[in-house]
């Protein structure tokens, strides 16, 4: 396909759907320019109000500055590769760039060759788009459109239920510095959304007043929709957005199976991230929205009302997602003076679940963060906590330090780039 053809059927789209096109979701794209006039149009995607969410940076050093920027960081939503290089070293770059991407990473190529052949080739193995310099950014605009937008498009967030095996036993804070952890780390958006609409405690750790963004969600029902969502958000910090509770008890908040469904797939359409911090309580929703997340942290202190608790739990779970992977379990509040606990190795080994991580109980450090309302890494960044909760926040965001030696982005296929190497 040329230049000429893409610009103008993608131009065309631009046009026709200007007027009512959707925004993009709350991605991050990084681009990896050869030439400034390449980095001065992709920076100009900003300026088209289908990006206006979209955390975009440019950066210098085409396929070999991504390589090198990605041995030591996680890969973005979306990476835009400018590249000069002939057909065979094209595909011999990013079978290297494929080895250090993260899973989920989507991969636009903007190059010098009118070649049908390399075009399709690359189609084929999952790269997302391949366009023949120069470009403009209205095109390049469409394109990231029909990628995250369309009806064929995939949901990009993932969804992560936080649930204790009792109540005050942290977690909430566990689920919010989680979320703290995947902002300003891997620097993915994330949507918190506080589900005890009575009690919930997100207002006070984020330092925000109180918030009716979980109710005015719930009771909008079918009207709800993306825009009414990003409305009604709340943005507490940078790359974080939170829906909270009203926390008042003028009404009683009894809720149907479904009635969380709508919301948690309307933000996974918009947010990578989707944080649900879920109250202890057991009825039709919480067990509805159990089944239906891509991960849960189980959060427990070491006594046996926790063990017996989070048994029954992990029981329960194990019926509603066969097919699933385990539950993270987390001890917190480990090592208190003088109160006679089970081993976190033994607790987890009692419940036939795998320990994740054991949080040591600090009550100075976690106290001054509850009061303050503040995160524990803004207030003792090198506490060992901090470290748990960015061990989470890699592992739930998909970036877990297991994958980081396979890294692999779903749309490259290594084995057929190697094999089109081979040939070449």
């Amino acid at each position: 396909m040329s230049s000429d053809d893409q610009n103008n059927e993608l131009s065309q789209n631009a046009s026709e759907m200007q007027a009512g096109a959707r925004l993009v979701p709350r991605i991050t794209i990084q681009a990896f320019c050869e030439h400034s006039n390449t980095a001065e149009m992709i920076e100009d995607l900003t300026q088209d109000r289908r990006m206006s969410r979209v955390a975009l940076t440019t950066h210098n050093g085409g396929v070999e500055g991504a390589i090198e920027t990605y041995k030591s960081n996680p890969t973005p939503n979306l990476i835009i590769i400018e590249t000069s290089l002939m057909v065979e070293e094209i595909i011999s770059s990013l079978s290297k760039l494929a080895e250090v991407c993260d899973s989920g990473t989507q991969l636009l190529v903007l190059g010098h060759i009118n070649d049908v052949i390399l075009y399709r080739e690359l189609k084929s193995f999952g790269v997302a788009e391949y366009f023949v310099l120069p470009v403009n950014s209205k095109t390049l605009a469409s394109a990231i459109s029909e990628l995250f937008v369309s009806d064929d498009a995939k949901p990009i967030g993932r969804s992560i239920a936080f649930i204790g095996a009792k109540g005050g036993i942290g977690s909430s804070t566990i689920a919010h510095n989680s979320a703290w952890s995947i902002a300003n780390n891997i620097m993915q958006d994330v949507v918190i959304l506080d589900m005890d609409l009575a009690f919930g405690t997100s207002g006070l750790n984020f330092n925000q007043d109180p918030s009716t963004g979980i109710a005015d969600a719930l009771f909008a029902k079918e009207t709800l929709d993306g825009v009414m969502l990003d409305r009604i958000m709340t943005k507490v910090a940078k790359h974080i957005n939170l829906l909270g509770p009203p926390c008042n008890l003028d009404k009683v908040y009894d809720f149907s199976e479904r009635s969380f469904e709508n919301i948690i797939e309307l933000c996974q359409q918009s947010v990578p991230i989707v944080i649900l911090d879920i109250p202890h309580v057991w009825n039709d929703w919480v067990k509805h929205t159990l089944s239906m997340v891509d991960e849960i942290v189980i959060v427990v202190e070491p006594d046996l009302a926790n063990l017996r608790n989070a048994k029954n739990i992990i029981d329960i779970l194990k019926t509603l997602r066969p097919t699933e992977a385990e539950p993270l379990l987390i001890v917190n509040k480990s090592g208190v003076a003088k109160r006679p606990e089970i081993a976190a190795q033994e607790f987890a080994a009692s419940i036939e679940c795998k320990l994740f991580e054991e949080i040591t109980f600090d009550s100075a450090v976690f106290g001054t963060a509850a009061n303050n309302g503040q995160m524990i890494a803004e207030i003792a960044k090198n506490h060992k906590a901090v470290e748990v909760f960015k061990k989470i926040a890699f592992r739930v965001s998909g970036r877990d330090n297991e994958e980081a030696n396979k890294k692999k982005p779903v749309g490259l296929n290594l084995p057929s780039l190697m094999k089109l190497l081979k040939r070449a």
